[in-house]
């Protein structure tokens, strides 16, 4: 099996996990998931925070605005994996509550960026952006809080 499949399968239920928690209103699993150890960064459809007393806050407040997630699928599209990175490019398709509005489908596409720290893998940067009008109103919503 190759180091990139066994990537995959490691990490791949974790961020579902993860994700789908998040959508429902839930930051802990994904703190879980990232590195708290500068350099963090997040572009993202709604927040660019940079450094993680920015990161963190900003994934709780994120967290705040979702419910009600019903689906949350990654697209695997490329990955790889090294001794100490890894990079995971995924299209993302969600459908969850914003803000309290009815549960809604959108798409992103996104970069994510893992660094092994203490033997295990973390996220370090993630990049996000929607890859069609879909996440309009999530983009609107979040810009609104």
């Amino acid at each position: 099996m190759s180091d990139t499949k066994q990537f995959l399968d490691a990490m791949m239920p974790r961020i579902h996990k993860a994700e789908t928690a998040l959508h429902n209103g839930d930051a802990g699993p994904r703190f879980e998931m990232w590195s708290h150890t500068d350099p963090v960064t997040v572009f993202g459809a709604a927040f660019s925070p940079i450094g993680w007393a920015e990161v963190g806050p900003m994934f709780e407040k994120l967290a705040s605005n979702f419910s009600n997630c019903s689906s949350c699928e990654w697209e695997v599209v490329a990955a790889d994996v090294g001794e100490d990175f890894a990079y995971l490019l995924a299209i993302e398709r969600t459908t969850a509550s914003v803000g309290g509005s009815e549960p809604t489908p959108y798409m992103l596409r996104s970069t994510t960026i893992f660094r092994r720290e203490n033997g295990e893998w973390k996220i370090v940067h993630r990049h996000a952006d929607p890859i069609d009008d879909s996440a309009e109103l999530l983009s609107r919503l979040h810009r609104n809080q």
